[in-house]
């Protein structure tokens, strides 16, 4: 068997630079990084990867915590995670938290107890809480999507209030005044700022805040059936709904033409997210893009130039949105807005 010690004579580098090619490639130029592949590749060299880590103190695993892999956003998430860490050299550990935060704070101790690098959180809880961690320090952590409001960690996120503020006001200027909002689960940051942005356009045109329009949901297509279903039986139903997700826009659509109603005749729906079912809903919905892909790769990023020595902050990042306009959105009905 050959030994980094061969590989490093036939490159014609240290064993130091063959360590670093090997480990930390980013430190290393292309022209010595290659001459190392190819000696390995030319001698068959495979290094002893629990060795290297436990002469580095490093697994080069990073923890996701999230909080159900059924979510299409998050799928795409993780996606964007993936390809980063792979190019980067490290591997990612998943878990389907549900929520749960007795299962979070487990994944935390295995960071805590070395077992693990660091660890990316997808909703607003900090499962080191629990843990005797350093006062005034980073944690080993980045937060992202659903985020705290103060955390000691890099976090990535979207001006949700701002996306929300946006896709009501294109509702109010398509003549709708009766905009239901389908929202989240109420602990959600995403729900409170959402909200929030949703009434800051209200106020701004002069509609006043009807809080019977204000339906709770929990980000599921059976949530949205359920809230449009109920919505339109109200004495004086909306002309548009806007839901804080593109499952729970999807299932509201459904729930409107059960009941009889066209959309976007009678009834407008615009999303959140845009899903890759969202440009094949029928009909193709309206709704807020997020760039989910760049959410788990910046997040990546983040985390491993702060484990790595190169972040010594904790910086908020934030990510950009657009307004996708499709069918599902139209005037108001005349003398129904």
């Amino acid at each position: 068997m050959s030994t980094i010690r061969d590989v490093a004579q036939q490159a014609g580098v240290s064993v130091a630079t063959v360590s670093r090619a090997l480990q930390q490639p980013d430190l290393v130029s292309l022209k010595t990084r290659t001459k190392v592949l190819t000696a390995v590749k030319l001698l068959g060299y495979k290094p002893n990867l629990m060795a290297v880590k436990f002469r580095s103190g490093k697994t080069r695993n990073l923890v996701v915590l999230v909080p159900t892999v059924a979510n299409v956003f998050f799928a795409r998430v993780i996606s964007g995670m993936q390809q980063a860490a792979h190019d980067k050299g490290y591997s990612l550990l998943l878990c389907n938290t549900l929520a749960d935060e007795e299962m979070e704070q487990s994944y935390a101790r295995m960071v805590h107890t070395s077992q693990a690098d660091g660890l990316i959180q997808l909703r607003a809880y900090n499962p080191f809480a629990q843990l005797e961690m350093k006062t005034g320090t980073v944690l080993p952590m980045v937060n992202a999507c659903e985020v705290l409001d103060r955390i000691a960690c890099p976090t990535v996120l979207l001006d949700n209030r701002a996306a929300a503020c946006a896709m009501t006001e294109h509702l109010l200027q398509l003549g709708h005044k009766r905009i239901a909002m389908i929202k989240g689960p109420p602990r959600s940051p995403l729900t409170r700022d959402r909200v929030a942005g949703y009434r800051d356009a209200l106020d701004a045109a002069g509609v006043a805040f009807d809080e019977s329009l204000l339906y709770p949901g929990d980000f599921t297509l059976q949530s949205g059936h359920k809230a449009a279903t109920e919505l339109l039986n109200l004495p004086n139903p909306p002309t548009a709904m806007f839901c804080e997700n593109d499952e729970m826009a999807i299932g509201a659509i459904q729930g409107i033409k059960q009941k009889g109603f066209a959309v976007p005749g009678d009834i407008s729906v615009a999303g959140f997210d845009d899903i890759s079912f969202a440009a094949f809903a029928d009909p193709p919905l309206t709704t807020i893009a997020q760039p989910a892909e760049e959410f788990g790769s910046t997040a990546v990023t983040l985390l491993i130039d702060l484990l790595e020595g190169r972040l010594g902050k904790a910086p908020k990042v934030i990510l950009p949105f657009d307004l996708i306009q499709r069918a599902s959105t139209g005037p108001a009905p005349a003398g129904f807005s």
